[in-house]
């Protein structure tokens, strides 16, 4: 497939280098594709990788993928044009720092991330998937055990081919897929997420771990 990543930081830098490694093309979306920064990246994701300003990416892909800190996402979606009948896939997660109590969620109940993503981006087929993770784990998702189970990638959409999209995606790169339901479940997912961050960086855990599905 051809696909943009808007951001180019640690999640979307690891998920572009794990896809082209896959065979899939990929265009990151940036605010100025001859930085050195920028370069640097392309080098280490690999050849069929390539940037460009983030309306440019979107134009020419069948998937874009959002990995972009959350203050930044509204103005990421405006610079990456009309995404109308696109795969859009949210990897962000909702969240504040609040003295004295850390990382929380910025939405709640009411409302998640991920459909204020689809309000933002009208017309897109949005799917909530790798959110739950860091960067590390999709970078190398091969976790070797005994039962051979792979780590669990949720989703949440409202499209059912939008998300049998983005599962394969999800498996391409060594993740098990597992349908969470409509967009809504992602009220669920982001806080599954704030779980994750909270443990692997408080010191109770390393980075290096994911949520797998036991079956009979």
């Amino acid at each position: 497939m051809n696909i943009a990543i808007i951001g180019a930081g640690n999640v979307g830098g690891a998920l572009g280098g794990s896809w082209a490694r896959a065979g899939h093309r990929i265009s990151f979306g940036v605010r100025d594709p001859a930085a050195e920064k920028t370069r640097a990246l392309l080098a280490s994701a690999g050849a069929s990788t390539s940037a460009a300003l983030p309306a440019e990416a979107a134009r020419g892909a069948e998937v874009v993928v959002l990995a972009t800190p959350w203050d930044a996402t509204e103005a990421a979606l405006a610079a990456a044009g009309d995404l109308h009948g696109k795969v859009l896939v949210d990897c962000t997660n909702p969240l504040k720092f609040t003295p004295g109590v850390g990382l929380e969620l910025a939405l709640g109940f009411n409302e998640s991330g991920g459909e204020r993503v689809a309000g933002w981006a009208a017309g897109a087929r949005v799917v909530k998937a790798f959110n739950t993770y860091g960067w590390e784990n999709f970078a190398n998702p091969r976790y070797p055990n005994a039962a051979e189970l792979k780590p669990v990638m949720f989703l949440a959409g409202d499209a059912a081919a939008a998300k049998a999209t983005v599962g394969q995606l999800a498996t391409d790169i060594g993740f098990e897929p597992f349908d969470a339901g409509a967009l809504r479940a992602a009220r669920e997912l982001e806080p599954l997420a704030l779980i994750w961050i909270r443990r692997a960086f408080s010191g109770a855990r390393n980075p290096h771990f994911t949520w797998a599905r036991l079956t009979r």
